[in-house]
C-alpha cells in the first residue's frame, strides 16, 4: 500500500480533479460553445426557415459535392496512406527521410497557398494540367481538382495515424504466419489489416473530417460553378458576406448533422473492429 501511495505521488500528471476539469473546461471553450452557439443560433432562426434555406437545389447541390468528394479523397487516403506508412516502415530507400517529411507538408502549408500551388500545376496552361488536357482529362476547375485538393490535405492524417501502429507489429508476426504456410495476401488480410484497423478506421475519419470543411486549397481549384463545383463551405461563406447569418447558420447545422451522422457510423465500425479482434 505505501509503495502504491508513493506511486501516485509521483505521477507527473495531476490528480483526476485538477486534470478532468483543465479537460472539461477546454472541451466546453473549444469545441462545446462553438457548437452550442451554432444551434441556439438555429433554434432562435426556426426550424422551419432552416429547412427552408437547406431544402434549395443550390444547397443540396453543394452538401452532395462536398460530402461525397470528402468520403472519396478519405476512402482513397485510407488505401494509399496505409500503403505509404507500411512503406516508410518496413522499407529503406534513398530519398525516404524527404518523402517521410513531405507527408507533413499539408499540416505546415497554409491551406491557400496549397490552393494556388495545385492550380497553378493543373490549369490549363500549367506544368501538369497541358498534359492531362492533350488527352482530353482538365482537372482544374473541375469535381476531379476539388477531389484532389482533398486528398492533399487529408493523407497525413491516415499516414501519421497508421504509421506508429505498424512500428509496433513485429515482423516475427509474419514470418510466423508465413511458417504455418500462409501467403502473403493471407497474411495481409487476416493478420496484419485487423491490428491496422483501428487506426486506419481512426485516420479515416480524421481525413474525412478535415476534407468536409476544407475552404481555403479548395475554392481556387474548383472553379466555383453553383450546382457543379461549389462546395458547401463556400456557401456559409457567401451568405457571411451577404450578412445573412441566419442562413449561414442553417447550412453549418445541416452540415454538423450530416458530419455527426458519419463519423458516428465509423466509430460504430471501429467498436466492432475492435472487439472483433478480441474474439480472434
Amino acid at each position: 500500500m505505501a509503495s502504491r501511495a508513493h506511486l501516485v505521488q509521483r505521477t507527473a500528471i495531476p490528480g483526476l480533479g485538477l486534470s478532468a476539469g483543465i479537460t472539461l473546461f477546454m472541451l466546453l471553450l473549444v469545441v462545446i460553445l462553438p457548437i452550442g452557439a451554432l444551434l441556439a443560433k438555429g433554434a432562435s432562426f426556426g426550424a422551419a426557415n432552416v429547412w427552408e434555406v437547406v431544402n434549395r437545389p443550390r444547397v443540396w447541390a453543394a452538401l452532395w459535392l462536398s460530402f461525397r468528394l470528402s468520403f472519396l479523397a478519405a476512402a482513397f487516403n485510407l488505401v494509399f496512406g496505409v500503403i505509404l506508412a507500411w512503406v516508410l516502415v518496413r522499407y529503406r530507400f534513398p530519398g525516404k527521410r524527404i518523402i517521410d517529411a513531405a507527408v507533413d507538408l499539408p499540416f505546415a502549408l497554409p491551406t491557400a497557398v496549397a490552393g494556388i500551388a495545385l492550380t497553378a500545376l493543373y490549369a490549363p496552361n500549367g506544368m501538369l494540367g497541358s498534359l492531362t488536357n492533350q488527352i482530353g482529362w482538365q482537372i482544374a476547375y473541375t469535381q476531379w481538382g476539388i477531389w484532389l485538393a482533398l486528398v492533399f490535405v487529408g493523407l497525413p492524417f491516415v499516414t501519421r495515424t497508421v504509421q506508429p501502429v505498424i512500428e509496433e507489429i513485429e515482423t516475427e508476426v509474419e514470418e510466423a504466419s508465413a511458417t504455418l504456410g500462409a501467403g502473403r495476401l493471407h497474411t495481409i488480410r487476416h493478420v496484419i489489416l485487423p491490428m491496422l484497423m483501428p487506426a486506419a478506421l481512426t485516420g479515416f475519419a480524421l481525413s474525412l473530417a478535415r476534407a468536409v470543411g476544407e475552404y481555403g486549397s479548395v475554392i481556387f481549384i474548383a472553379g466555383n460553378i453553383p450546382l457543379r463545383t461549389e462546395i458547401a463551405p463556400l456557401l456559409i461563406v457567401i451568405q457571411l458576406e451577404e450578412y445573412n447569418y441566419d442562413a449561414a447558420a442553417a447550412i453549418g447545422i445541416a452540415m454538423l448533422v450530416i458530419s455527426f451522422a458519419m463519423l458516428l457510423a465509423i466509430n460504430l465500425i471501429q467498436i466492432w473492429s475492435r472487439r472483433r479482434i478480441g474474439h480472434v
